[in-house]
């Protein structure tokens, strides 16, 4: 039947920066799906925590620092220790800093680069070590961003790093599909998280922004969750290397 392409019970999945936002969206539609989830987040994703345990699926809470890559080998070790082995990883964990590029910081460059691009990467190369050793394959999920495709303004490191995202997706799909490892990315429209607070709040911003998205509306953590699902499944073991927008059409105007 062609709905047990979907099923995930049983799996494991990988999900950094799942304390708020997206990443709770995904993890909690993950765990939905059957999935267990491994956390990996800078502070206690409590309410995370509750949605996960109420769905029945275990939740492991792993603190770590994603800034750096001192901390992603005993991610791994953590979640295989605990449930056995890992078959899907999310990366999700990032932050966004704003100001106009002539005045731009090498600090925000360093930080937002160091979470965005680069964690990403090396947290990828772990868990696909650890696919390869079980020999099965697995799935990776990295999450890109409307400017993986346009420039944006006052927000220079988040750009170059959400653009990088997209081609490293390809980079990697490329070397891993014939370990049956699919990589592929979902680039969220503008979603209503706190990362588009200050946005949302700007009534003239908000505005101009709601007269470009046919749905006629800012978009929800839930609606990331399906998509996610599906990368994460059988149904998706012919896409490899590719960036689902998921904007209520945004690319389309």
């Amino acid at each position: 039947m062609i709905l047990d392409s979907f099923d995930v019970k049983g799996k494991v999945a990988i999900v950094t920066g799942c304390d708020t936002g997206l990443g709770q969206g995904m993890a909690l539609g993950l765990a939905q799906a059957g999935c267990d989830i491994v956390g990996v987040n800078i502070v206690e994703p409590t309410e995370t925590i509750e949605l996960i345990k109420a769905t029945g699926q275990k939740f492991i809470d792993v603190r770590a620092n994603l800034m750096k890559l001192d901390d992603i080998p005993s991610i791994v070790s953590r979640a295989v220790e605990e449930c056995g082995r890992v078959d899907i990883l999310v990366n999700n964990a990032g932050i966004i800093r704003r100001n106009d590029a002539i005045d731009f910081s090498e600090q925000d460059w360093d930080d937002v680069m160091n979470i965005n691009i680069k964690s990403v990467f090396f947290m990828s190369q772990a868990v696909a070590k650890q696919f390869m050793a079980q020999g099965n394959g697995g799935k990776i999920i990295n999450i890109a961003s409307m400017l993986s495709y346009q420039g944006g303004i006052r927000v220079p490191s988040y750009t170059a790093s959400k653009s990088g995202v997209m081609g490293i997706t390809r980079l990697m799909a490329n070397e891993w599909a014939k370990h049956n490892i699919n990589v592929n990315a979902i680039a969220p429209g503008y979603m209503a998280t706190n990362n588009t607070a200050a946005l949302r709040a700007d009534a003239d911003r908000n505005q101009a922004i709601l007269e470009r998205i046919p749905a006629d509306r800012w978009g929800t953590p839930e609606d990331l969750a399906g998509p996610c699902v599906f990368l994460a499944s059988k149904a998706s073991d012919y896409i490899n290397g590719y960036t689902i927008a998921v904007d209520g059409g945004w690319l389309a105007r």
